[in-house]
């Protein structure tokens, strides 16, 4: 095996090695790594002296290449996996200390990021400096992620919002009074994993700043020379926003220029996905292609016109070699003053191998320079393997080397000469190149997000021009000349009005269930046949492969059978219940901000990705942590029965009495009563008292869901119906002390409580005394920060599977030894274990 065969084996052993250990649901010794690490290393080393002193690597004949592929690939392998490892163990080494969580630390340090801005206040990272409290320094890691509140406290943010807030800049030193805890995210199927991004991130504790009247007063303590990138970012974005008028446009221009995201709105980037043009809306490899096209040109003009002053110049260094090495090292100034995402790793490290290849002369295969590039990336941060964007851009880049769609004929170059041909050639390249990456990455869309674009062939044949030729150049001009972001605003207007119109087409989106990850990735092998160049026979084998993902729908109960998801939406409810046929959401999570809820967040989106179609919604009452998402619920589906106890409609009230069967299963409401809706307000009772209560009965099991509803109405409902048992109960307003009174838990019997409050909420949910009701009568319960989403069977009532168990990753919370989770076997909590808090 030569030495160029073996890094062709080693760099695709290297990644593989990555992906295993970031399967790991704990991490092991650090000293493990550092031999695995260490071994891959000596190795590598044995096998290149071999090779380059002549000698095979481990013989001759085919037992001798096997034996030296088989030690190429495990060099490969440990490396991945002991260089990830290390760098896991030594970030983990330096977490937050439990018990530090929850109380006011004095925290000197750096303000490290481009703060985003809200109505609410600002989010920043620091790297801290000194850490103390009660004048003893205590350990921190290394970076928090910090919000600063209008108001003294984060609830109190949404009252306070039309108050001035703070500014902190990048590259500015500050001293805080904060309260930290440990990451924690949200943990549901499909759903986005923040406690992954915070620990890609580096990303250590997050908290928020200590403003109250009786708190210290925040003091910034200077400027520094820390940070000077994000600090042109930050300067650049709020010039942006003072000079555009209309906040979306802005918001467009600031993630083209300096790659700020957060900065576009979520109704535009719903339009955007839609449509299919999304990835050029952020920082892309287009964009830094193009960019370095333009440098590389620019630079070797003026490099040409020094050497007719300056001859020595073009002696010493010759016109190519400037214009290549200058372009490339633009190019990745432009990629770290936008942001440094995966797409732009990923085009600046291929520019860079291929002009260092044309410089020194030599060819190597798009394979070598694909991988090469993918294990760079991962070498700079491991954990990219697990977002999608790595797999979109790396996908996408591969298919068109696998196409070639640009390769032309002697026959092609001879008609250069001819203007409007090469014009017309390059529109169909263009043309052409869209339609196989659209064709090609529809199958790892619907995997990864379980939609694709129908359209986003014609929107990204409209927008690519759009956004590559007029919008981002006249963008990055306007740093220079601010009136160029007028137009370039104007432009982007434009562009949404084409956008809505392809929007609004039947079917200009469509959205599955995700597969399973076999019959995914067989459509993705499918998406690409359809587009390489072979014979029709073997692309007609591409359809077969993808057939099977469009047509799979997740497994549903039996007849007579239902199930539970309690979704994990922090402190809120949101419950789906699901038939043989139906399905119904009982309450539509909270209201994180005036900005974003449940319902957009992680509502919708796992419903869709679930391949839900709601049927009934029944929202338990009008507080903002049970009917936050209604609107993103209701749009999403407008066909679906609404029920509520604050509806002005009479039609859509919950009543006690009404009943409804799908699928041999009982679908019954408790609570409230006709009387309760007076229209002279006699018996009108508080939000919490009015919560519509659920009864769901089926194969001699039952489910009871109550939302708010407070000790005195449980205790009337349970003495008016003794007769009544639950298998499962939604452990009312969240596992308050005014709830889940004893009467109701002597009548209603439960197996189990579901339990859906937040990661350290500020009402101490659930209260002790409430834990203790349940611990004394042999209730088994989880809680959402603990359990993730919790789904519960009635063909399995003694079993409730928890997400965050079945998808463990050593990056992941875990409970305080002190409240251990129940026994898990498998994801799925076992008969017999202890309560949990």
């Amino acid at each position: 095996m030569s030495l160029r065969r073996s890094a062709q084996v080693y760099l695709p052993a290297g990644v593989l090695g990555v992906a295993l250990q970031l399967q790991q649901a704990g991490l092991w010794p650090w000293s493990v790594y550092l031999g695995a690490l260490c071994a891959g290393l000596l190795l590598v080393g044995w096998l290149v002296w071999r090779l380059l002193s002549g000698r095979a690597a481990l013989g001759r004949g085919r037992v001798g290449a096997a034996l030296g592929l088989g030690v190429v690939i495990t060099a490969g392998m440990l490396t991945g996996f002991g260089l990830t490892g290390v760098r896991a163990a030594h970030f983990a080494a330096g977490a937050l200390q439990p018990g530090l969580q929850g109380l006011d630390i004095e925290v000197t340090g750096r303000v490290a990021s481009l703060p985003q801005r809200t109505v609410m206040g600002e989010h920043f990272e620091l790297v801290v400096e000194t850490a103390m409290r009660h004048g003893h320094p205590v350990p921190l890691p290394g970076l928090l992620q910090l919000s600063w509140f209008h108001g003294a406290r984060p609830d109190e943010a949404p009252a306070a919002a039309e108050r001035p807030g703070p500014s902190v800049f990048a590259g500015e030193r500050w001293r805080f009074t904060v309260r930290l805890r440990s990451p924690h995210g949200n943990a549901n199927p499909h759903g986005f994993d923040r406690e992954r991004w915070l620990w890609e991130q580096g990303v250590g504790a997050t908290g928020y700043v200590r403003a109250g009247p009786r708190d210290p007063r925040p003091q910034r303590l200077g400027s520094t020379h820390w940070h000077p990138v994000e600090a042109a970012r930050q300067w650049v974005s709020e010039r942006i926003a003072q000079r555009v008028d209309d906040g979306r446009s802005a918001g467009v221009l600031a993630a083209l220029v300096v790659g700020e995201q957060s900065a576009i709105e979520r109704a535009d980037w719903d339009l955007y996905r839609s449509t299919g043009v999304a990835h050029l809306m952020s920082i892309s490899g287009l964009h830094v292609t193009m960019f370095a096209w333009l440098a590389t040109a620019l630079i070797g003009g003026l490099w040409r016109r020094l050497a007719g002053v300056w001859p020595r110049a073009l002696l010493a260094v010759p016109t190519p070699l400037a214009a290549g090495l200058g372009g490339v090292a633009l190019a990745a100034a432009y990629a770290l003053f936008s942001g440094w995402g995966v797409p732009s790793q990923r085009t600046v490290i291929m520019l860079a191998v291929v002009v260092g290849l044309r410089l020194s002369g030599r060819h190597w295969p798009w394979p070598s320079v694909w991988l090469l590039a993918m294990a760079a990336v991962l070498l700079l941060d491991p954990w990219a393997l697990l977002q999608a964007g790595f797999w979109l851009s790396f996908v996408a880049v591969g298919i068109l080397f696998a196409t070639d769609p640009s390769r032309r004929t002697a026959h092609d170059a001879s008609e250069d000469g001819a203007r409007p041909r090469r014009a017309l050639r390059a529109g169909g390249a263009l043309l052409r190149e869209q339609a196989v990456v659209t064709v090609a990455l529809a199958p790892l869309s619907l995997l990864l997000f379980g939609q694709f674009s129908v359209v986003g062939l014609l929107a990204n044949l409209l927008a690519i021009p759009w956004v590559t030729l007029v919008v981002t150049p006249l963008a990055m001009l306007g740093v220079a000349l601010p009136p160029l972001w007028d137009a370039a605003a104007l432009a982007v207007q434009w562009l949404g009005v084409g956008l809505q119109w392809l929007a609004q087409w039947p079917w200009a989106s469509i959205h599955r269930a995700i597969p399973p990850a076999p019959l995914a990735l067989a459509a993705v092998l499918g998406g690409a046949l359809l587009v390489l160049r072979l014979p029709w026979a073997l692309r007609g084998a591409g359809l077969l492969l993808v057939w099977p993902a469009l047509l799979w729908t997740p497994a549903r109960p039996a007849p007579g059978q239902f199930e539970l998801l309690a979704l994990d939406v922090g402190q809120g409810s949101a419950v789906l219940v699901r038939t043989a046929g139906h399905s119904l959401l009982y309450d539509t999570g909270p209201r994180y901000s005036p900005e974003s809820d449940a319902g957009q967040r992680v509502v919708v989106p796992l419903l869709r990705a679930l391949g839900e179609r709601l049927d009934a919604v029944v929202v338990s009452h009008r507080d903002s942590d049970h009917a936050g998402g209604s609107v993103a619920v209701q749009t999403a589906w407008p066909q679906a029965r609404w029920l509520s106890s604050f509806d002005r409609d009479p039609q859509r009230r919950c009543l006690a009495g009404q009943r409804w069967h799908w699928d041999g299963v009982d679908f019954e409401l408790l609570h409230p009563t006709p009387e309760h809706y007076a229209p002279d307000g006699s018996g009108r009772l508080s939000s919490n008292a009015m919560s519509c209560v659920l009864r769901v009965s089926g194969a001699g099991q039952s489910a009871w869901l109550s939302g708010d509803l407070d000790a005195e109405r449980e205790t009337r409902l349970a003495m008016a119906r003794p007769e009544l048992r639950a298998s499962v109960l939604l452990a009312p307003h969240h596992g308050s002390r005014t709830s889940s009174s004893p009467v109701l838990l002597n009548t209603l019997r439960p197996r189990w409580v579901l339990v859906q409050s937040g990661y350290r909420n500020r009402f101490d949910h659930p209260a002790a005394t409430v834990l203790e009701r349940y611990r004394q009568r042999g209730i088994r319960w989880v809680t959402s920060p603990d359990c993730g989403a919790a789904r519960w069977h009635s063909a399995e009532p003694d079993m409730v599977h928890c997400h965050r168990e079945e998808q463990r990753r050593y990056w992941h919370h875990r409970p305080m030894p002190d409240a251990p989770l129940p026994a898990v076997d498998e994801g799925a909590i076992a008969p017999g274990s202890g309560g949990a808090d």
